[in-house]
């Protein structure tokens, strides 16, 4: 198997574990009546700590010419940038697609659709975060 391949691999499983915890976390924010766009925070800004620690230790191989502390400051930008973009899916699902599509609504209730919402910016984000990672903070030869 290629190492990129295992690599990949590898990311997924600290991604499904940073998942459980983003998306556990979510979810019980937004079942105890925090709106869902500060549940969103919550559960990102947790999740992006596990998964620097996960990530660089098991996943990427560090830079030499990079300190911790550069290293997180460039991990904390790009997932800065990912919290971004997984708030605005969040919100395109939700307040524009969901809040506008009466057969959606009578289909699904509203904290069904945040929930897949959640889901779907997840995956997107994964992606963004793989490769911006793999681009800015992994040893080249």
């Amino acid at each position: 198997m290629g190492a990129i391949i295992q690599q990949f691999l590898k990311f997924g499983v600290v991604g499904a574990l940073c998942f459980v915890i983003d998306t556990g976390l979510y979810t019980i924010c937004n079942f105890i009546g925090i709106p869902y766009l500060i549940s969103g925070v919550i559960g990102f800004s947790i999740s992006v700590i596990v998964n620097y620690l996960l990530s660089m230790k098991y996943v990427f191989v560090r830079r030499d010419d990079l300190s911790r502390k550069r290293e997180f400051t460039i991990y904390l930008i790009l997932s800065i940038i990912g919290l971004g973009l997984n708030e605005l899916i969040l919100f395109i699902c939700v307040e524009l697609i969901y809040g506008n599509w009466t057969q959606l609504q009578a289909l699904l209730p509203a904290r069904g659709a945040e929930i897949l919402a959640k889901i779907g910016a997840t995956g997107i984000v994964m992606v963004y975060n793989f490769v911006t990672r793999k681009i800015f903070m992994e040893k080249h030869d």
